[in-house]
């Protein structure tokens, strides 16, 4: 059923305030998913914080005409949609990056997105994908610290034990 222009005017203030508000868009061409596997995605997306929306590339255009964000926007082709949201602005590259190994590339896959204000093209937005959640770095970087400190308490015991 074709959209009123008044529908394509709340998406396109729709897409609008995603493209400038969200801390990370990612355009996602998708084909031959069916209905049950997407549902079950939007359901794990929502639950990770992350919004998934369809819209015409052509509005997608022109809400991006109407923003400051740097840069081309990448080529859109096929159908597309938008993932965005998140606390993490790598939550949407990552969890669509997983859903496209699970789905396979020709079914779901990254084509482009918007991070830090700048359009970003498919190989930049799968390099922000592989990057760990925020809290898997924390991790990371406390262990990072502490293992110089273990390393010596390990040196000690063993320098303790010998004299004992």
């Amino acid at each position: 059923m074709a959209k009123t222009r008044k529908q394509k005017e709340e998406i396109l203030d729709k897409l609008s305030t995603v493209f400038q508000e969200s801390a990370s868009t990612v355009f996602v061409h998708f084909k031959g998913i069916g209905v049950v596997n997407e549902t079950k995605m939007r359901h794990a997306l929502e639950n990770d914080g992350v919004h998934y929306f369809v819209a015409k590339k052509t509005l997608m255009r022109k809400a991006s005409e109407n923003t400051d964000i740097d840069g081309d926007m990448p080529e859109l082709e096929g159908e597309v949609a938008i993932a965005y949201g998140a606390d993490d602005p790598t939550a949407p590259a990552r969890l669509v990056y997983e859903f496209s190994k699970q789905f396979g590339e020709d079914s779901l896959s990254i084509i482009g997105g918007i991070y830090e204000n700048k359009f970003m093209d498919k190989s930049s937005m799968r390099e922000i994908a592989t990057i760990p959640p925020i809290d898997v770095l924390r991790g990371m970087f406390a262990n990072v610290i502490n293992s110089p400190i273990q390393r010596f308490a390990v040196a000690l015991k063993a320098v303790a034990d010998k004299k004992a």
